[in-house]
């Protein structure tokens, strides 16, 4: 079982930055994939990043591809998603995962373990 707790959210005027950070409670939180999810209003959840169990390898949805980073201290059991230029479009609640395997990273019924969300708000 992996308990994941996200923190960091806000809100932030365009163009500003925020950090999210992803606490886990598995001991073995060095061999999961994770990933960050975001869900807005009336829409569907959607992939932003992913990263490996090493954080060697990472992907981005095209929308927040040269914006967004995601990385993983394993020593602290922690990802994180550093988030620069928002855009109003970027506000949603944000969910960190956790899935054991790496593949079919962009589809959240492959993931095993969830956070409870935070919020990020953008304003134009």
């Amino acid at each position: 079982q992996v308990q994941l707790v996200e923190s960091g959210g806000g809100l932030v005027q365009a163009g500003g930055s925020l950090r999210l950070s992803c606490a886990a409670s598995a001991r073995t939180f060095s061999s999961y994939v994770l990933g960050w999810f975001r869900q807005a209003p009336g829409k569907q959840r959607e992939f932003v990043a992913a990263i490996n169990w090493s954080g060697s390898i990472t992907d981005y949805a095209d929308s927040v591809k040269g914006r967004f980073t995601i990385s993983r201290d394993n020593a602290k059991n922690t990802l994180y998603l550093q988030m620069n230029s928002l855009k109003p479009e970027d506000t949603a609640v944000y969910y960190c995962a956790a899935k054991v395997g790496s593949s079919g990273v962009y589809y959240p019924t492959n993931y095993n373990y969830w956070g409870q969300g935070a919020q990020v708000t953008v304003s134009s």
